[in-house]
């Protein structure tokens, strides 16, 4: 949740775990948003303040967050 102006948004973050044990936190709404720590909750501190950075340094106050449905995995054979 990220505060703007008096309005407070919602922004679905995807975490992910490298090869290296470290959480890669995205923000799919905001091209270029991500960041990284070491345990999850340090990833989502830092997302927070990496969607605060991003609202400010592209004026992006125009890009609302879509409504979550869900994340499935697909199987694949290569």
């Amino acid at each position: 949740m990220i505060q703007m102006e008096g309005k407070t948004l919602n922004y679905t973050v995807l975490i992910e775990q490298d090869e290296d044990g470290m959480y890669i936190a995205t923000v799919p709404d905001i091209p270029g948003c991500y960041t990284q720590g070491k345990t999850v909750e340090q990833a989502m501190e830092r997302v927070k303040e990496a969607i605060q950075v991003c609202i400010e340094a592209e004026e992006l106050e125009d890009i609302l967050p879509m409504k979550f449905i869900g994340i499935q995995q697909v199987e694949v054979k290569v």
